[in-house]
């Protein structure tokens, strides 16, 4: 798991993207089912139900999350095993990320890239972001789940900086 921020912010066209990933030795298969098979999200981020196809929606519980909330997302686009596109509705408002997976000498690097309108609030988004893909590294290997506190408040300084 890392501890050190890994983020970066690029300009684009209406706002900003965020990007955090992951380098797994794993086939790329393997990991794109931890990201898309529910009872491998059930591992790190939350089980979902519905209906998973482009255009289809679907209802997460975040189980990491205080409250265990849910979260309603629509599947924009589903490429296997290369990207997955999600519009994500919670009580913060609508995520615009996606979910992109390359294979990289031997193994996957997993990208999530949440599309900003503003770098407002990027403090807390980033250090979440980094968190959810540590609690995806230890679902691999069966290890103890990291705790947010390592991520949170520790690493907003860095995001607000970028």
């Amino acid at each position: 798991m890392t501890v050190d921020p890994t983020g970066r912010i690029r300009p684009r066209e209406g706002g900003v993207d965020l990007t955090v990933q992951r380098y797994f030795q794993s086939p790329i298969d393997d990991v794109w089912a931890s990201v898309t098979r529910s009872d491998r999200t059930a591992l790190w981020f939350g089980p979902w139900s519905g209906d998973g196809r482009p255009g289809g929606r679907v209802v997460v519980t975040m189980t990491a999350e205080d409250g265990e909330p849910t979260a309603h997302l629509e599947v924009l686009a589903c490429e296997p095993p290369h990207r997955l596109e999600l519009a994500m509705k919670d009580e913060h408002g609508t995520w615009d990320l996606e979910l992109r997976l390359r294979r990289d000498d031997g193994g996957t690097t997993v990208q999530i890239v949440q599309h900003l309108e503003r770098r407002a609030g990027i403090g807390e988004i980033g250090p979440g972001w980094e968190f959810y893909l540590d609690r995806l590294a230890a679902s691999r290997v069966e290890s103890p789940m990291p705790d947010f506190a390592d991520y949170y408040p520790g690493m907003r300084e860095y995001y607000e900086s970028l």
